[in-house]
């Protein structure tokens, strides 16, 4: 009769042996997911001039300047639209300047003055960019209006004030309020609706001439 070498091992016995090594292995990949704690949001308070009134909120710090005046201050004429910066339907105002306000955090602009569409004009005040929008149609669903019309204020300031812009021939010059220059500054507000030419010419308008 044959003896059993002691140290031939089956097949069976392999995958038994497998089985076992990685039932004992799962207790502790459970507990290290066990001792991960979630992370904590972080909060603190935000002070903003929304046009023309103080306020604090406490926020999480996570918190876009685009959900603060939405969701926080229910001024829901800043619209949100791609919330990745592209579309530039959330463009406010911010220290006069406009602002992607999807892309900015609010603890970012702390102390900041912050105009809005409900902050340049009211249905019996208008802003002369806003009356020139009607005039002219420059707008058709109206969603992205908010944005184009903060953004045009913005884009005529930054003329005024002599900042180039991609393509201004002369970087030392006074810009023009020309076609070419419009349609530049305006192009990151997107108008699905396709009014573009109407908006220029309520721009133009505003800039008292004829783009």
């Amino acid at each position: 009769m044959a003896i059993p070498d002691p140290l031939q091992i089956t097949r069976r016995e392999v995958l038994i042996a497998g089985a076992a090594t990685a039932a004992s292995s799962v207790p502790g990949a459970a507990g290290a997911q066990q001792a991960q704690q979630p992370e904590v949001p972080v909060s603190t308070q935000v002070s903003l001039e929304v046009n023309g009134t103080p306020r604090t909120l406490e926020l999480d710090t996570r918190t876009s300047l685009l959900d603060t005046l939405r969701e926080h201050m229910h001024l829901t004429g800043t619209k949100k639209g791609c919330d990745q910066g592209q579309c530039g339907a959330c463009t406010v105002l911010v220290n006069g300047r406009r602002v992607v306000s999807c892309l900015s955090l609010a603890v970012m602009n702390e102390g900041a003055k912050v105009i809005t569409i409900e902050g340049l004009g009211t249905p019996k005040n208008l802003h002369p960019m806003q009356a020139a929008f009607i005039r002219h149609d420059g707008y058709q669903c109206g969603y992205c209006t908010p944005g184009q019309i903060c953004s045009a204020v913005g884009a005529l300031d930054e003329i005024r004030r002599g900042v180039p812009s991609h393509v201004s021939a002369d970087i030392t010059a006074q810009p023009l309020v020309s076609s070419a220059e419009l349609r530049e500054r305006m192009s990151g507000n997107i108008c699905r609706c396709g009014a573009y030419s109407n908006i220029q010419d309520a721009i133009a308008e505003v800039a008292g001439g004829k783009a």
